[in-house]
């Protein structure tokens, strides 16, 4: 059975018992093992849907409700499948054949973002309803890895903590004009607006998140000099003191990176630093998962530091400070898992059961992949000219200590 073959050289840690749709029991990894798990599968097709193709079959499955969970939890699951996703890479010839068409052929079309497809595919996920993102993100609505200063950390203070440390990349002054490309709901731009008396200019392509952020900025007496703007940064034609995005280079797609860094490098004014948060790869240049891409984020893809630094050096920008957090990212999706589990009747009300699911799976999913996966998060500071930042990282812990 090819599904089974699968499962033998895919589980090694752990233990998973699989109950095909014929009802027949299959035993793969250590037995009486933990991390450990039950599943089921519905529908025949899967026996070879998923051999053929795992990680797109498995998440469809769940949602569909063809896959079940009959022993443990979807978070034993995740688990179990977090601990093997070294495993799934296929080391034998049409493994790295297929690997080469990907990273060659699939991966140039999939990352095409001109102006009209990155306006869509923002729309296809930040444009859901607003009250989904309130029943699982902090009360600022922090779409992004928090930076969890302590362990105990809850989420809302690792979010604030997140705005402070990135804030004090910035060498922020009373009076600078500061620009957000990828602004979301206003958070990060009204923080720094009232943190360090700057001029702030959000830019956002979601209809949902513009209208929120004024609107924020309005009851915050900010509006004079916090404005949002409903805008591709492309399409801006002025310089700024400084630039900050935060969660927005995912969006981005690497064919646009050298668009994207040139553009960054016309915007910044004499002596500016921009400070770029976003979620990159440990390993080579890859592809983003099948069913993310499919269900979550169209148009999406995680760089390689590799991608990053090639199109930095030709635009003529030079990183001034680099910082990688490991796992705070994975920390930050188990507290949004738990909210969103706490508050899982009310986004059935919103939706159904089927989205449920498929939210339930994009969270675990990406938790282990932060978790056990080669997902991490890195922030860049970035400048036209060495001489733009200090020496030392002194002036971030004392901006950050005078704040905390």
């Amino acid at each position: 059975m090819l599904l089974a073959g699968m499962f033998d050289r895919f589980v090694t840690v752990g233990g998973l018992r699989l109950i095909d749709a014929h009802g027949g029991r299959r035993d793969f990894g250590t037995p009486g093992a933990e991390p450990s798990v039950t599943i089921r599968l519905h529908d025949p097709a899967l026996h070879w849907k998923i051999a053929l193709a795992p990680r797109l079959a498995v998440g469809e499955a769940y949602m569909d409700g063809a896959l079940t969970i009959e022993d443990g939890t979807i978070v034993d699951f995740f688990e179990v499948i977090g601990r093997n996703l070294k495993n799934l890479q296929r080391d034998d010839t049409i493994g790295r054949v297929a690997a080469w068409l990907r990273r060659n052929v699939a991966r140039p079309l999939q990352q095409n973002n001109p102006v009209g497809r990155a306006r869509k595919n923002v729309a296809h996920h930040y444009d859901l309803s607003d009250d989904l993102f309130d029943l699982f993100l902090d009360g600022d609505r922090q779409y992004s890895c928090a930076y969890f200063a302590t362990p105990n950390s809850t989420l809302d203070r690792a979010q604030a903590d997140k705005k402070r440390h990135i804030a004090s990349k910035l060498l922020l002054e009373p009076g600078m004009t500061v620009l957000d490309i990828g602004s979301g709901w206003g958070g990060m731009g009204l923080y720094l607006a009232q943190a360090a008396d700057v001029d702030v200019t959000g830019v956002t392509l979601s209809k949902e998140q513009h209208g929120v952020s004024n609107e924020r900025a309005r009851r915050a007496g900010l509006d004079n000099r916090v404005r949002f703007e409903l805008k591709d940064y492309r399409d801006l034609d002025r310089r700024f003191d400084r630039i900050v995005s935060v969660g927005m280079f995912e969006h981005v797609g690497a064919r646009h990176y050298l668009e994207f860094f040139r553009k960054v490098r016309g915007l910044l004014g004499d002596g500016g630093v921009m400070l770029l948060h976003s979620i990159g790869r440990f390993s080579e240049p890859g592809n983003t998962n099948a069913w993310l891409r499919k269900y979550i984020f169209p148009g999406g893809y995680t760089p390689a530091l590799s991608e990053v630094f090639a199109a930095l050096e030709r635009a003529g920008l030079i990183s001034t400070d680099m910082e990688i957090l490991k796992t705070h990212y994975a920390e930050t999706l188990k507290h949004w898992h738990r909210r969103f589990n706490d508050n899982r009747e009310r986004v059935r009300e919103l939706y159904d059961e089927r989205f449920c699911r498929m939210w339930e799976f994009y969270l675990l999913g990406c938790e282990a992949a932060f978790r056990h996966d080669d997902q991490m998060v890195f922030q860049l500071q970035l400048a036209r000219e060495r001489h733009a930042t200090p020496e030392t990282r002194d002036y971030m812990v004392d901006w950050e200590r005078a704040r905390a």
